[in-house]
């Protein structure tokens, strides 16, 4: 049983709960690959993606300069600044580094897409041309493609994707036609690629500003999606067919789709997951707000361990939800691109206050029917879990290796959080009968505690500051060794009784004996 308890206690330490990990009970299930990362198209590609915030020199511009025409490989998407962008090479995919340390997260997904896939052209010819044709914003080579398949077979991470949907995919009546897509997918499977699952458009939400005609409304998605589901159905039936791929939507004045963009209409996902029923799970993506790149009012440093903050993911999630049980009834959720802030991140976004966002969130949505999240990015831009120069794991990295190390696809019921203590609980990975606990302190300044009745093995992360690039697991700096090697992470043996959680902490705990009757199927 697990018996909560609340109200504060002598010394400062909130009261603690009574946890029994061997009669928690089950209430869902995740992917193997629940955990799972983005690489943007365009870094495949190389092109303009967002610049660091040190060589910002505008940072807003009026939103009615700003939306004046479709994305370009030389201008910004529509509704946003240029001047927020920076070209970037092509990212090597061969690097030692990057492959070792996202193949530490595997088994996982990765997927290539994001804004730009939509108006990418695929080109299979030996010498590709040095600007796209017309209907296109940039150009996908053969070699860069193989480069992202090898990477895929060398992670053990299967692509998820969405398909090209701009103006030279399309016949003169403005109907979506398969061929471009038909190219690169046969392409693909022929050379070793696997494909997991495709959405038809990457945040068809805000579809202007993804390069669709002036004018595309949630009826003309349908009609595109029917033709997309039909082909993908006979062509390539055992991909994963997942929609409406809809961005930043809630019941709340924060939301990202609420506006912003000038005169571009937001499709509403109510109105586009009404054509997209055959899918075979809802797919949706999730910001708590824009960054400081795109706005001066997203949210602040300050702000990111309060609850408000943690739980504007379920506040999407809710919005989705009523959306999916009208229009898709009992298909599960894919998170298929979320991090703290679209725009790149907040300036925050690689230090360790962001990490009790991303490990709350996968918490929270591994408890409500969500298969698979897909944290954007790897390697890009202040939100990646690499440093983008170097590769060097950031402390959202370290977070997601104890993840992946520790927590397994059931979730298990450990009751309610609250301030000071948030809990999830899961099945002990590769331990029949073990139980894994995540336990998260978000308060900055007052201790918790939980009386636990098994012993555990305790994986304390902390930094001082909190705000800070640099981690610590059990006091012990988290840093690569000699030619890349993780460290040894060692866990602090815990008796039975009382264990209590410092301020600002994030703590697992791994019970190989607990003896859950849910953990030995």
């Amino acid at each position: 049983m697990t018996t909560v308890a609340l109200g504060l206690v002598a010394g400062g330490y909130a009261s603690a709960e009574l946890i029994t990990p061997s009669k928690l009970q089950q209430i869902s299930t995740v992917d193997d690959r629940f955990q799972s990362y983005n690489i943007e198209m365009l870094e495949v590609t190389g092109g303009r993606f967002w610049k660091p915030y040190k060589d910002i020199k505008k940072t807003s511009a009026s939103a009615s300069d700003q939306a004046t025409g479709a994305a370009s490989s030389t201008a910004a998407p529509a509704g946003m600044s240029p001047d927020l962008y920076q070209y970037r090479p092509p990212i090597d995919l061969t690097n030692r580094r990057l492959r070792a340390l996202a193949r530490h997260l595997g088994p996982a997904y990765v997927r290539v897409s994001g804004t730009w896939a939509n108006t990418t052209y695929f080109t299979d010819a030996k010498t590709p041309p040095k600007s796209p044709p017309e209907g296109y914003n940039g150009v996908l080579t053969r070699d860069q493609w193989l480069g992202a398949i090898a990477f895929s077979r060398a992670v053990d991470a299967p692509i998820v994707t969405s398909l090209p949907t701009s103006a030279g995919t399309r016949s003169p009546d403005g109907v979506w036609r398969p061929d471009q897509a038909r190219r690169w997918l046969a392409f693909t499977m022929a050379h070793g690629g696997t494909i997991a699952a495709a959405e038809y458009f990457n945040e068809p939400t805000l579809a202007f500003m993804g390069g669709a005609p002036k004018g595309y409304d949630a009826t003309a998605f349908g009609r595109d999606f029917k033709v997309f589901d039909a082909f993908m159905r006979k062509e390539y039936p055992r991909v994963r067919i997942l929609g409406p791929g809809s961005v930043g939507e809630a019941d709340a004045s924060w939301c990202v789709a609420s506006g912003g963009y000038g005169e571009m209409t937001v499709l509403k996902a109510g109105d586009l997951a009404a054509f997209t029923g055959d899918a075979d799970a809802f797919s949706y993506h999730h910001y708590g707000a824009a960054s400081k790149r795109c706005t001066a009012t997203g949210t602040s440093a300050a702000d990111a361990l309060s609850e408000d903050w943690l739980g504007r993911t379920d506040k999407t999630l809710a919005y989705y939800r009523a959306v999916r049980d009208k229009a898709m009834p009992g298909k599960p959720f894919w998170n298929t691109e979320t991090a703290d802030a679209a725009c790149g991140g907040n300036p925050w976004a690689g230090t360790f206050l962001d990490t009790f966002r991303y490990l709350d969130q996968l918490g929270r949505l591994a408890r409500q029917d969500v298969k698979v999240v897909i944290h954007n990015t790897l390697a890009a831009s202040d939100y990646g879990l690499l440093d983008e120069r170097t590769y060097a794991p950031k402390p959202n990295y370290w977070g997601g290796l104890l993840w992946r190390r520790l927590m397994g696809t059931t979730v298990l019921d450990v009751g309610p959080s609250r301030e000071g203590l948030h809990l999830y609980a899961q099945c002990l990975r590769d331990k029949p009968g073990g139980v894994a606990l995540l336990a998260i302190n978000n308060s900055r300044s007052a201790s918790t505690a939980i009386d636990l009745d098994a012993a555990s093995l305790r994986y304390t992360l902390t930094a001082d500051p909190v705000q800070s690039e640099t981690v610590k697991l059990n006091d012990a700096v988290l840093e690569l060794g000699p030619n890349d090697a993780l460290p040894e992470l060692k866990a602090q043996a815990t008796a039975a009784g009382s264990v209590t959680f410092a301020p600002a902490t994030i703590t697992f705990l791994a019970m190989p004996e607990a003896a859950n009757t849910a953990c030995k199927r």
